[in-house]
């Protein structure tokens, strides 16, 4: 049974902490993880949690007692990874459009690295040569995921080296005798068709017989966790069936034992995640009943960015008639969560919770309107501990220069 946490203990959490709250559920990360590691124990597989979708320090040092590696997209996220007591040999540090020194003091954390771009490619290989084995990011040209803004594969996308300039990868690889390791695809996010990781292994089977030293293959993430009541995961033991048939299908030429990498963010820590609100006004008018709650975009961004669906309870009155609220936020700006969503009758002063806010919620925030960013709190083994406190005024000022 999924472990999720019950409209009380959200009730007391919200409390002791007041809201608007980010609250994090640490046994439902181990769940998600272990999903993971059953579907593909029969393989050579290794999972690189994607931190950019939730990094605080005490999420990261969760998942690395569980036994995962972390995926990180900047050097800041490297050393929090450090920080938080990650080996090198456990962290990936996947570049993007990134001033070469950036690649250069992740060189010297030790960690691996895939580089997106043929210009520090040529950089990495004049430096480094043979000495430091290295990853590319290639972009394979295939339209996948929910949203055109998380698609990340296709031929308009700026993540990666294109497939097709292949022939100048292989041209610097000689001339510099670069030692690459490991080849790397990522398409996208909320991707549901197993089939899509397929056909990113078929891009790279055609593309593996032309690097000799090749230990791994990065598949990347982008996994579909369900946002609505009745929507659906990634089948992840289709895909552990389906990447084994795959490479079944493909022997290495070159006889080498290939292991296979992910790099699942959202999968591990969205369903974690719930942002517990408080309700400040209620505002009737011909077109609908707005809710007004103490939050905004400044602080779950995704409905506004995304058009993305979170869905809300009524904690405080969970069995109340039934009625059509727009759920709103309190900043000078559009920030609509939901439109004429059906809950039961909210009054001033009722907790909302948002569930699936574990991704890209806390992580995408801001201190737009000169707001407070929310508190941070982690419930494991049953009790509810303070990980971030909430902004006060003197943060809304930190490293302003006052003349």
């Amino acid at each position: 049974m999924s472990q999720v946490l019950s409209h009380q203990q959200l009730k007391e959490i919200a409390e002791e902490f007041g809201t608007p709250v980010y609250v994090y559920h640490a046994e439902r990360i181990t769940e998600q993880y272990k999903k993971l590691t059953d579907a593909f124990a029969k393989t050579d597989t290794r999972f690189f949690y994607a931190c950019k979708a939730l990094t605080n320090v005490n999420i990261l040092k969760h998942i690395k007692s569980i036994g995962a590696s972390v995926d990180c997209s900047s050097i800041n996220e490297v050393k929090l990874a450090v920080l938080a007591g990650f080996a090198p040999s456990n962290i990936l540090y996947t570049s993007n459009g990134i001033d070469f020194a950036e690649i250069e003091e992740a060189v010297k954390e030790g960690v691996h690295i895939n580089i997106d771009s043929l210009h520090n490619l040529e950089k990495f290989g004049k430096k480094y040569g043979h000495s430091y084995p290295v990853g590319i990011r290639l972009r394979p040209n295939i339209l996948a995921g929910g949203n055109l803004k998380i698609s990340t594969g296709h031929d308009k996308s700026k993540f990666g080296i294109p497939v097709d300039q292949l022939d100048n990868i292989l041209s610097l690889v000689k001339q510099y005798d670069i030692f690459i390791r490991n080849l790397h695809i990522h398409t996208g996010s909320e991707i549901k068709d197993v089939d899509v990781f397929v056909k990113g292994i078929e891009v790279l089977f055609d593309i593996i017989p032309q690097f000799n030293e090749l230990e791994s293959i990065d598949l990347g993430g982008g996994f579909k966790v369900p946002y609505k009541k009745h929507d659906y995961e990634t089948d992840i033991h289709l895909l552990a069936q389906k990447v084994g048939e795959a490479f079944a299908n493909h022997p290495n030429p070159n006889r080498k034992h290939l292991q296979v990498w992910f790099e699942p963010g959202k999968f591990m820590v969205s369903e974690c995640g719930y942002l517990i609100t408080g309700v400040n006004v209620l505002k009737e008018t011909n077109a609908t009943v707005f809710a007004g709650v103490n939050s905004g975009f400044n602080h779950l961004i995704r409905p506004m960015f995304y058009d993305a669906y979170h869905h809300i309870e009524n904690i405080s009155n969970p069995d109340g008639e039934e009625k059509k609220y727009s759920i709103v936020g309190n900043i000078c700006e559009t920030d609509t969560f939901a439109w004429d969503r059906k809950l039961p009758e909210i009054r001033e002063n009722d907790l909302l919770v948002f569930y699936n806010a574990g991704a890209y919620g806390f992580e995408m925030s801001s201190n737009f309107n000169s707001r407070y960013k929310p508190a941070e709190v982690l419930v494991k083994d049953g009790k509810a501990q303070l990980i971030r406190k909430r902004d006060v005024f003197e943060d809304l000022l930190r490293n302003q220069v006052i003349g």
